[in-house]
């Protein structure tokens, strides 16, 4: 399986739709246009807090004023997922 970036809306706490796209880790900013090409949504405006939580955690969100037009959900996240990355254990003593 390759790389990917899961891109989702949610809406009332809850996915409301979803895709997934090809995506290499620092080129999020194609993947997403084409994620939201796939999902007839505009493109948010990328600011430096989303560059930010992309380059830390591989995940950010952005919410409906990141958006030039007005959208039907409460935000939209999107997440870098690569199937070979090491798998991270919890340090929460409850999961040993």
């Amino acid at each position: 399986m390759a790389t990917a970036l899961w891109v989702k809306t949610v809406r009332h706490h809850r996915t409301d739709r979803q895709t997934t796209v090809p995506c290499i880790r620092g080129e999020a900013h194609a993947a997403l246009h084409d994620a939201c090409h796939d999902l007839d949504l505009p493109e948010p405006i990328w600011l430096d807090k989303n560059e930010r939580e992309w380059e830390e955690f591989g995940m950010t969100r952005f919410l409906p004023d990141a958006f030039f037009e007005e959208v039907p959900f409460e935000r939209l996240e999107i997440e870098f997922i690569d199937p070979d990355a090491p798998k991270k254990k919890s340090r929460d003593p409850r999961n040993a």
